[in-house]
């Protein structure tokens, strides 16, 4: 595996290969969830490219920031063993070099949900994405289905500016006991990884009374039930929206919705997505 702690580096590197190329951008502090998306990159092309860089502009807290845990060698290893070709991992001036001013933003998708939360959070994410993929020019990057609304940034930036790239979602994937696996569980403390299981509980509540018929309203009532009911975490973030159009479900779930969920457990922002279908019968039409 060729590491790349440059642009011009790896560059140079991508000149020289021939076939698909697929890239999966991280932040490193790698997990199972991000060996998935390694595993269908190298399912999807002949040479994969995984980058590891904590880009500081997608963070609103500085001490979130510097909190990140940073893993790299333990990284690399990994990445090794799973046979991915090249690891860009650039530090900071070399993504954002002197006098960088420019921003990818997509408007109304950067500003609702998870958004309003974290104001400029995704105008970072759009940004340093836009710049991985003009640097290692991907034919396929890959993303965790986790970060729903993420996913959505990535692939109206892609549509609205006609780049030459499929964007592909992999599911999320799951400790056994139903948590999401992030970067950011490393910060948990035991009491705090186990007080963390109230988001897919909350979730799957939700996913039982929308195959029940239940309204939006009614899922997310039971979903501030739920965490509520958790005192180490407090609900910062909760949307249904569209799975298609990404606008919210005000009314009766008719066709695949999205749920968004962030909650902070012991000072740590987790996030959780579930997609769910509408009832097989109608309300209306049940006798």
């Amino acid at each position: 595996m060729e590491t790349c702690a440059t642009v011009a580096a790896m560059r140079r590197l991508r000149e020289g290969w021939q076939g698909r190329v697929a890239l999966v951008p991280t932040m490193g502090a790698l997990h199972e969830g991000h060996m998935a998306l390694v595993a269908a990159a190298r399912m999807a092309a002949e040479r994969v490219v995984v980058s590891i860089f904590v880009n500081p502009t997608q963070f609103g807290d500085p001490k979130d920031l510097a909190a990140y845990p940073r893993t790299l060698e333990a990284d690399r290893a990994m990445l090794e063993g799973a046979g991915v070709d090249a690891l860009f991992a650039p530090d900071v001036a070399e993504i954002y070099p002197e006098g960088d001013e420019t921003i990818v933003e997509t408007l109304r998708l950067a500003g609702v949900f998870h958004g309003a939360v974290r104001p400029g959070h995704f105008r970072g994410v759009a940004t340093v994405v836009l710049k991985l993929f003009n640097i290692v020019r991907p034919d396929i990057a890959l993303f965790g289905e986790k970060d729903y609304q993420q996913l959505a940034v990535i692939r109206r930036m892609v549509r609205d500016l006609f780049l030459p790239v499929a964007i592909r979602g992999v599911p999320t994937v799951r400790a056994p006991d139903g948590l999401a696996l992030s970067s950011r569980n490393a910060r948990l403390s035991p009491e705090g990884r186990a007080a963390a299981l109230v988001l897919s509980r909350a979730l799957d509540r939700a996913e039982r009374l929308a195959a029940a018929g239940a309204p939006p309203e009614r899922l997310a009532e039971a979903i501030r039930e739920t965490v509520a009911a958790e005192p180490r975490a407090t609900l910062r973030g909760l949307d249904i929206v569209d799975a298609e159009s990404f606008a919210p479900v005000t009314e009766a779930i008719t066709r695949r919705a999205g749920i968004m969920l962030s909650a902070e457990v012991d000072g740590v922002l987790l996030i959780d997505q579930r997609e769910i279908d509408p009832p097989i019968d109608p309300p209306e039409d049940r006798p």
